[in-house]
């Protein structure tokens, strides 16, 4: 095993496996990420419905985090949460957000930008009850982005809360679901020579997509 230390500067990687041209791509966004989306799911890339997902405080300061997609239509990307949380926080005080997929097996790359809404209590309720029971009873149990003195906090709360509610622990006020509305959408796929294709989708005043090449 050689000791020489690996220079980050040097490491490269060529991207060949596919491309993106605007007569091959949908010209709806959503259509066209439905369609890598689930081309990232039958390739079995890990955790395919991971994503970034960028807020800013009323600092101004950026900051990241990755949640799971959890469904997405016209209206937009829906993931789940705590309200209360950072990110919550933040969506709160300003609801404009970006999020980010990063499929590398499949050397792809979506980007999305728009304004976050809550989903209704009808749909955060139908989704929380879908999800495992201990998945239910953790919503109760973290305060999310709190600081807390040491993993029996949450041992603890776990315990009070499966012997409150047993196996009917009811959605708390403090979670639920976002979408995030669309109004940018660019797709990357990794080319050759660092020629990277990249296609940007805008929405236009009259509802319609303005589909743009964008250098690389």
């Amino acid at each position: 095993m050689s000791n020489t230390p690996i220079s980050i500067a040097d490491l490269r990687k060529s991207y060949e496996r596919a491309e993106l041209n605007e007569d091959a791509s949908q010209a709806d966004p959503t259509a066209q990420f439905g369609l890598w989306l689930n081309e990232a799911i039958a390739a079995q890339v890990p955790e395919p419905n991971a994503m970034t997902l960028a807020t800013v405080a009323s600092n101004l300061r950026p900051s990241t985090r990755v949640v799971l997609i959890k469904g997405f239509d016209a209206r937009g990307i829906v993931w789940y949460s705590n309200y209360a949380s950072r990110k919550g926080r933040e969506l709160a005080g300003n609801p404009y957000a970006a999020l980010q997929f990063h499929w590398v097996e499949l050397e792809r790359v979506v980007r999305i930008e728009g304004v976050v809404e809550k989903v209704s209590d009808e749909e955060s309720d139908a989704y929380f009850n879908s999800r495992p029971l201990d998945s239910r009873i953790g919503a109760w149990a973290s305060p999310q982005s709190e600081v807390i003195s040491g993993r029996g906090v949450l041992v603890a709360n776990a315990a009070k809360y499966g012997a409150k509610f047993m196996l009917q622990p009811p959605r708390p006020p403090h979670w639920g679901g976002y979408r995030l509305k669309p109004d940018h959408w660019e797709f990357w796929q990794g080319r050759k020579s660092r020629l990277h294709d990249r296609l940007r989708y805008t929405l236009q005043d009259d509802a319609r997509w303005l589909r743009e090449r964008l250098a690389p």
